[in-house]
């Protein structure tokens, strides 16, 4: 569901690795529907050719009636898992809840790299999932391939995550990483649409939009605790000024859209906004794509780094989970 530059990684990948993936883990896979905006509902149960697919190549509808929605369309390519890749609306996290609830209703597994239904609806759709016996997996939301939402449960047992702070948002890093070099606003946005992290309107990212929803995320599920969005205290970059970013640069510091959230009783203290950050401190030295979180839990603290990622890596995201949910 949804064919960007995330989807297209991901099936490269799976192209790449299908050799490995029958010899190390017996999964075999076959490509039996796209649905996009563009292109409509596409649905072929017998398989498309995914190197077609990714050359823009669109076969007519297999037989019968073109799929109406998104029923029909799980249902006539008899699919097995959902790739969740469509838009994020950050606000009511639609139509992807709605997609993910169908295809668990229908007995599929539901991958996702959209964060709106984990803010909006994750504990619904972890029960759903739970009660159909299927997997809902979203590990790609955030940072990419790091296994952050698979490493606490299984990694970090009987913890308890007090508190973390984090750069989550890759287009905000390298636009303030291409402003430090000399470059404009503008031209710190058309590298960032360039390398594949932004979209053609990047304001869910320069807006803190984003980071918030991936903190709302990260709280709501590791924290467990109810959160909605608007209790997320926001601020974009778009107030920085150019020069001020350089010159802060000049004297040993730089900006930095930072992400934190903090345990006070019952509730979580969550916050983006940008921050101005000592040489001294790691996130200070992410560059470009980079990004990074610091786990603070009763036991220890944790960090984890991703080291300027491309878009294979949220695709990465993607075929981990799909052999969390198929393997044995």
């Amino acid at each position: 569901m949804g064919f960007g530059n995330v989807g297209k990684a991901f099936l490269r990948l799976l192209i790449a690795k299908e050799t490995e993936l029958h010899r190390r883990y017996d999964v075999r896979w076959r490509l039996t529907g796209v649905a996009t905006r563009r292109n409509g509902w596409l649905a072929h149960p017998e398989g498309l050719n995914p190197l077609a697919i990714l050359n823009g190549h669109w076969p007519a509808q297999h037989h019968g009636a073109p799929p109406r929605n998104v029923r029909d369309w799980l249902e006539q390519a008899k699919a097995d898992v959902l790739f969740e890749a469509s838009s994020l609306d950050v606000h009511a996290g639609q139509p992807a809840i709605d997609h993910i609830k169908t295809a668990l209703t229908l007995g599929a597994h539901a991958v996702s790299v959209n964060k709106g239904p984990i803010v909006h609806a994750l504990r619904e759709l972890t029960s759903l999932a739970r009660e159909k016996g299927k997997k809902f997996l979203y590990e790609a939301t955030v940072m990419d391939g790091v296994p952050i939402f698979s490493m606490f449960p299984l990694g970090l047992p009987a913890t308890e995550l007090r508190g973390f702070v984090g750069v989550l948002n890759s287009t905000t890093n390298v636009v303030l990483t291409e402003i430090e070099k000399g470059r404009s606003f503008e031209e710190g946005v058309k590298r960032a649409q360039a390398i594949g992290v932004a979209e053609g309107d990047p304001s869910a990212d320069l807006d803190g939009w984003d980071a918030a929803v991936k903190v709302a995320a990260l709280a709501i599920d590791l924290m467990n605790v109810p959160m909605r969005l608007d209790q997320v205290r926001r601020t974009g970059i778009r107030e920085l000024s150019e020069d001020k970013i350089r010159s802060v640069r000049t004297s040993g510091m730089r900006y930095k859209l930072v992400c934190r959230a903090e345990r006070r009783g019952d509730h979580v203290d969550c916050s983006v906004q940008p921050e101005l950050l000592l040489a001294s401190d790691p996130l200070a030295n992410l560059e470009g794509t980079s990004s990074a979180v610091r786990f603070d839990l009763d036991v220890f603290g944790l960090s984890l780094v991703e080291h300027n990622p491309g878009i294979e890596a949220t695709g990465y995201g993607l075929l981990a989970d799909f052999l969390r949910a198929v393997a044995k």
